[in-house]
């Protein structure tokens, strides 16, 4: 296919170029660059819109993530290579049979975006009574995560490197999670990549189909403008209650990290949200 005049290999420039365009015409010109784009190969890790529930009507996947990439150390490959068969799960388009994955029946909590791992396998270790289910594509990050389930003999830690909302949508049913951890996601500073974000309304509502009732949903970022935001969609999803007036003090369960305390100490703020499934009232008997 010949390349469409006037249309750079990126959706910004594209868009730029057709606006002004009457309607019809901005339609076939998007559709048009759209696949040029597509057939180029251009199109592969970056979506317009990573971090936003699957919409019915796009033609294009939407995304939980943006793939990056990243050097893998010689520690975090090896624990890939001896560990990653047992503790990184397959994607599969099926319900998970959380029993027989952790060969035994406990609370599951859900980690989305565990970054190279250190507080997730603080807080395993914590709570050995309690399983957890890491979901994260940056390779060297579960390699590092890898490496502290090893270090630290972890036997209540999975992975899976797939897309979070494949995950919640086909691999996890109804009322399955006692948590969701949400720790320090991209805020996407600026404000046309807003839309970018994690926590939005769809996916908030996702989250709260599949925490059990009385669970929680536990986020914190470091930048306020999206803390706003988490605190404003998370206060509309009917299905969650905050646990605080605003935001909550930092749990006991999450650890300080090493770049969180670095920020505090140049005065940069933390802010933790802490919502709960709403328990629906029991029936009267008779």
């Amino acid at each position: 296919m010949e390349r469409v005049k006037g249309i750079e290999p990126s959706y910004e420039a594209w868009e730029a170029a057709v606006l002004p365009l009457n309607y019809t015409r901005r339609v076939a010109r998007i559709l048009a660059a759209r696949t040029a784009i597509r057939m180029r190969g251009d199109m592969t890790e970056t979506p317009a819109s990573e971090n936003a529930i699957d919409a019915p009507s796009s033609p294009h996947r939407i995304r939980s993530f943006v793939r990056r990439a990243g050097r893998m150390g010689p520690g975090q490959q090896r624990a890939l290579t001896e560990l990653g068969p047992r503790f990184v799960l397959p994607f599969t388009p099926s319900p998970m049979d959380l029993g027989a994955t952790f060969g035994r029946d406990a609370p599951r909590v859900l980690e989305i975006g565990f970054g190279m791992g250190d507080a997730t396998a603080q807080i395993a270790a914590a709570m050995p009574g309690t399983d957890f289910i890491g979901v994260e594509v940056h390779e060297p990050g579960v390699g590092a995560l890898l490496k502290c389930i090893g270090d630290l003999g972890l036997t209540n830690v999975r992975i899976l490197q797939h897309d979070a909302v494949d995950v919640l949508q086909q691999m996890l049913t109804p009322q399955s999670m006692a948590g969701v951890h949400i720790y320090f996601p991209d805020p996407w500073h600026k404000l046309r990549h807003h839309k970018r974000r994690l926590i939005q309304p769809p996916l908030v509502a996702l989250l709260a189909s599949r925490i059990t009732p009385g669970g929680y949903l536990h986020c914190a970022t470091d930048w306020q403008p999206y803390a706003e935001q988490m605190l404003k969609v998370m206060s509309a999803e009917p299905l969650l209650t905050n646990t605080a007036e605003g935001y909550a003090a930092r749990p006991a369960w999450r650890p300080l990290t090493k770049f969180e305390n670095r920020g505090l100490k140049l005065g940069h703020g933390v802010w933790d949200l802490l919502f709960r499934l709403s328990t629906p009232p029991s029936r009267p008997t008779r």
